[in-house]
């Protein structure tokens, strides 16, 4: 069975980079970020991208899921409601899949100091931190298993994801 990892989190809590470290963990592994489904300018967010980035998602999911030579693959993207990560999940055939999710979490003092390294080293733009803290929330409330990475790096969490996952499948 192939391990697909869904990692959820609000924008500069470390999905991103702790995805790659995941990557570097697990044998013949795919990393894709949700992100890069709709990476336009200009970013127009509406139903119909919504729609488009949904759609994305599932095609290039199901196809690295469909994959022979992949055994794991790792998916991050914001997915702050529920809802989100359900229609991400309705698309794929998950059949020959153990589904693991995941939700990156922390504290509002921690977010804004990595949001604010984030803005300084010009990787993001201010206005993500009125975004971001009010979704920290959120995250409470998904079918996930949450990881608070407050004080940790994204190798130590991509590190409890891996033996998470190892555990799951003893």
């Amino acid at each position: 069975m192939k391990n697909l990892i869904l990692i959820s989190g609000t924008m500069g809590v470390g999905k991103t980079a702790t995805g790659r470290e995941l990557q570097k963990l697990l044998p013949h592994c795919a990393f894709l970020d949700g992100d890069w489904c709709w990476d336009m300018a200009p970013f127009i967010v509406n139903d119909e991208t919504k729609n488009m980035v949904l759609h994305n998602i599932g095609c290039l999911l199901n196809n690295f899921i469909g994959c022979s030579v992949l055994e794991n693959i790792v998916f991050c993207w914001v997915m702050h409601e529920q809802a989100i990560l359900d229609a991400v999940l309705s698309q794929l055939d998950t059949r020959n899949c153990i589904v693991h999710k995941f939700s990156l979490v922390c504290s509002e003092e921690s977010l804004i100091l990595r949001i604010a390294r984030d803005v300084e080293a010009g990787v993001r733009t201010a206005d993500v931190m009125g975004r971001s803290i009010p979704r920290l929330k959120n995250y409470r409330h998904m079918d996930t298993y949450k990881i608070d990475v407050s004080a940790i790096s994204a190798k130590e969490a991509a590190k409890m994801i891996a033996q998470h996952i190892a555990d799951q499948g003893r």
